[in-house]
């Protein structure tokens, strides 16, 4: 069987920053996947399903209503692995693009006071698991050490 485009990423090499994926084409369409990686794999801890569950409520509630790419929105969610996002976009988009979005995402996560959208038993399948302190904290630390001052070397996945 042949492997999966996102299994042939060297995450060995791989460090936090906003990479695209992969660019799906369907009919004249093109659909960009984006994966927001958040901790560098295999080095540092995942991020705990609580925190991943808040991020993922807050930054999609952010993205479908954000004034410049809400209709662009086609998915955000977070990886298996716990190391970051998936975000795809419908369009066809490169990193740097994308990084103001991006930012005003993590913002909205990092200052985010209050009851989190969708945290309720009718709205959501799991809604106590939830740890909005620690996605604030997580949101913070991606702004700062990745976001804020992207280099060029995480706008790329890394060469073999």
């Amino acid at each position: 069987m042949k492997k999966i485009a996102s299994f042939t990423i060297n995450h060995i090499k791989l460090q936090p920053g906003i990479y695209v994926s992969r660019k799906d084409h369907i009919g004249a369409e093109t659909v960009t996947t984006f994966d927001l990686r958040m901790t560098s794999p295999n080095e540092e801890p995942v991020m705990n399903t609580a925190e991943v569950h808040a991020i993922e409520h807050l930054a999609a509630t952010c993205l479908r209503n954000d004034a410049e790419f809400a209709d662009q929105i086609v998915y955000f969610g977070p990886m298996g692995c716990r190391t970051g996002f998936y975000l795809l976009l419908a369009g066809d988009y490169e990193s740097k693009e994308i990084v103001p979005l991006v930012i005003r995402t993590f913002e909205f996560i990092r200052d985010f006071e209050g009851e989190i959208p969708g945290a309720s038993p009718r709205d959501c399948g799991n809604y106590l698991d939830m740890n909005l302190g620690m996605a604030k904290y997580l949101a913070d630390k991606y702004l700062k050490e990745v976001l804020y001052d992207i280099k060029p070397e995480r706008l790329t996945y890394p060469e073999d």
